[in-house]
């Protein structure tokens, strides 16, 4: 077990724990930074965690839901106060109600995570922050300090799992809930070259065409919230055509957009890609939450070969930036 210290402290109101592992400092932080590893291990055993959004950047939230034995959903989120790579996360940490927002009936806390390098691997340290002894009291008879113990007890496992960690790996297509998928990849390049390849047409058009034998004739990119955009693919024997449109609903450059997506010609609801970027060893962490209408609608596309065409794009993009 890799906690070697708890210290509660009523005076100050802080519960402080430090951790060792055997693990390069990179890899530790990384297990922070991809939810894909991060949800392995931030809830207890008997409830383990789904996050639907980790925007590990100044001003970015996570959503995450734990899930009990019987069933029971207990939600919570949290917000990036202050990042410094490799070294410190700071966050806002509460509870949310069964919409996502946050429940101002149960307490609130500040938590800071410390990374340090050490000659055997690396060290974790966290302080809580409570905001009174009434607070601390309430969450320590909630069962707080035995949910973090059993949470950080599988981080282990996730940490020696070289595969999970290997930059090589392919696009993979993630099920989190009857309609949600996480879309998710490493890409060799820093988030603020991915952002440029997603919002300049002219590169776009030469990475963004799924499988061989595909063009994008059209690449009408939206730059700011509330623009639409619209791309259409072609086949090279012109036999075949289809596009997408949509609305840019939110941007946080260069680390999120959140864009609708419909595609052209049918009246069917739209679906709500959530895209983050995040700077891991190897390159950044693409990451793209879809949220469909439907179940149905939901397995139907992952049955087209989504993530394949998916797969064919990202590795011509690798191929662009590292010939930039």
């Amino acid at each position: 077990m890799p906690i070697t210290e708890v210290v509660s402290n009523a005076e100050a109101l802080t519960l402080s724990i430090v951790a060792d592992y055997p693990v390069p400092l990179a890899r530790l932080w990384d297990a922070y930074a991809d939810p894909r590893k991060l949800e392995r291990f931030w809830g207890p055993r008997e409830w383990p965690a789904t996050f639907t959004r980790h925007d590990m950047a100044v001003g970015g939230y996570s959503h995450y839901h734990m899930t009990g034995p019987d069933g029971t959903i207990s939600r919570g989120w949290f917000r990036f106060l202050t990042i410094t790579p490799h070294q410190l996360i700071e966050v806002e940490d509460g509870f949310a109600d069964e919409h996502g927002q946050p429940n101002t009936d149960l307490p609130g806390m500040r938590m800071t995570f410390m990374f340090e390098a050490t000659e055997t691997g690396s060290r974790f340290r966290s302080v809580t922050y409570f905001n009174s002894v009434e607070e601390m009291e309430k969450l320590v008879e909630m069962g707080m300090m035995e949910g973090m113990r059993s949470a950080m007890s599988q981080i282990d496992d996730v940490l020696t799992d070289l595969a999970t960690f290997a930059a090589t790996l392919a696009t993979h297509a993630q099920l989190l809930n009857d309609t949600q998928v996480r879309v998710s990849r490493v890409v060799r390049g820093t988030p603020a070259q991915l952002w440029r390849a997603h919002h300049e047409p002219a590169l776009m058009q030469r990475w963004l065409t799924g499988p061989d034998g595909w063009t994008m004739p059209v690449c009408q990119v939206a730059k700011s919230v509330g623009e639409r955009y619209r791309y259409e693919w072609a086949s090279n024997d012109g036999a075949q055509r289809f596009g997408f449109e949509g609305e840019l609903l939110e941007s946080m450059a260069p680390h999120r957009a959140v864009t609708s997506e419909q595609m052209i010609g049918t009246d069917g609801p739209a679906t709500r890609n959530e895209m983050t970027l995040t700077p891991v060893e190897g390159g950044t962490l693409l990451s793209i939450l879809i949220t469909y209408p439907s179940k149905e609608l939901r397995d139907m596309i992952l049955g087209t070969g989504m993530t394949t065409g998916m797969e064919a794009s990202y590795a011509r993009l690798e191929q662009e930036l590292l010939a930039a």
